[in-house]
């Protein structure tokens, strides 16, 4: 016990006493706890598991592929190449709008369509811009409100940063796994009308473009590639005092189509006006989707366009991974800086230094 002075004789009457003792603050029990940490299970656990249905291990999985650590990539890399034989089996369908056209609920309702036909649905992302716009399906899972909570639906976020060209990949390797797990049909959504629509047609069999009604010049904000890739238009809101608008809407998307060229499947896109909120004309809406994969799979087109799918991937891999090994590289990392400095300072050009740094680096490829 400390000395405390007002228990001197000066100060009868007054006296400290010692306390009941305090107990620890740390739980006496916790290290007889296990701790749960982030278990890494083996590639024929992921495997059985995704065969077998088990959002827990697809999730799992899924976050392997997202991670940048290389013991993570390399692992999930290998449960991929175990999965593929069993992939392949969806319909994968591209669905992208402007903001505000109602993706969210539009997807919540046609997931329920098409869940009533039965089999398994998954929703997917690709929104490398999120960490600037704060805007992505995370958000969206929650207007998603009957199909986040379906037991036969699985919804998963794309990263929250990162290329266009990582995030797609992702994307790309995910739908694998969802295959393997028995997801017959799978949504890719993309937030906003950008570069994202060319990665999300390089992955679907499927490309539905959301528009809206009355907003000005409806062709305005659309860029020419967008209407050429979608393989159909719809037009959201179409109830209440919207329907002329959005019928009137359809007929300018109609008339613009024709000045394109004969898609390569020989389909010519439809233009449908539907209100998800309202669930109006969702039938007619997915009657058409369903048609476009009977026409396609009658012609031949759709092993076609998965095939060049498969090579642009190929592609794409090899250039990512190039890219990555050159940025990763701790001379071209130093010898960047150096390069930079001098280009702002104009002593040599930004042509020079790029040959600096390439040959650089192709000198020590070669000499290994």
């Amino acid at each position: 016990m400390s000395h405390h002075p007002e228990n001197e004789n000066q100060y009868k009457g007054l006296a400290v006493n010692a306390g009941v003792p305090q107990p620890s603050s740390v739980n006496p029990n916790y290290k007889k706890r296990k701790r749960r940490g982030k278990s890494i299970h083996t590639v024929s656990e992921y495997v059985e598991g995704i065969r077998k249905g088990n959002v827990a291990l697809l999730s799992k999985a899924v976050t392997l592929i997202e991670s940048v650590n290389p013991k993570h990539y390399a692992l999930a890399q290998e449960v991929i190449e175990k999965c593929l034989p069993y992939a392949g089996n969806s319909y994968r369908i591209g669905i992208s709008g402007v903001p505000g056209a109602g993706k969210s609920t539009s997807i919540d309702t046609f997931g329920l369509h098409v869940l009533e036909r039965g089999g398994k649905l998954a929703v997917l992302a690709i929104d490398p811009s999120s960490e600037r716009s704060k805007g992505s399906i995370l958000g969206d899972k929650t207007r998603m409100e009957r199909l986040s909570v379906h037991p036969r639906s699985f919804i998963r976020p794309s990263p929250s940063e990162g290329s266009l060209g990582g995030v797609a990949r992702k994307t790309r390797e995910t739908i694998i796994l969802c295959e393997a797990a028995g997801y017959d049909t799978i949504f890719v959504e993309t937030v906003g009308v950008g570069q994202s629509e060319t990665a999300v047609h390089s992955m679907v069999d499927f490309f539905l473009l959301i528009q809206l009604a009355g907003t000005g010049d409806e062709l305005q904000g659309i860029k020419r590639g967008i209407m050429e890739m979608a393989d159909g238009i719809i037009i959201n809101k179409a109830d209440g005092d919207n329907i002329q608008k959005s019928e009137l809407a359809a007929t300018q998307f109609r008339n613009a189509l024709h000045l394109f060229p004969p898609s390569d499947s020989g389909w010519t896109p439809k233009v449908l006006t539907y209100s998800g909120f309202y669930n109006l004309r969702i039938k007619e809406v997915w009657d058409m989707v369903f048609a476009y994969q009977d026409f396609v799979k009658a012609n031949g087109y759709f092993d076609i366009r998965r095939n060049e799918q498969n090579m642009f991937w190929m592609y794409e891999t090899i250039n990512e991974k190039l890219r990555s090994h050159f940025y990763n590289n701790m001379e071209i990392e130093s010898l960047l800086a150096e390069q930079e400095k001098e280009v702002k300072q104009g002593k040599i050009t930004c042509f020079q230094a790029a040959n600096n740094l390439l040959d650089t680096y192709f000198s020590q490829t070669h000499h290994r």
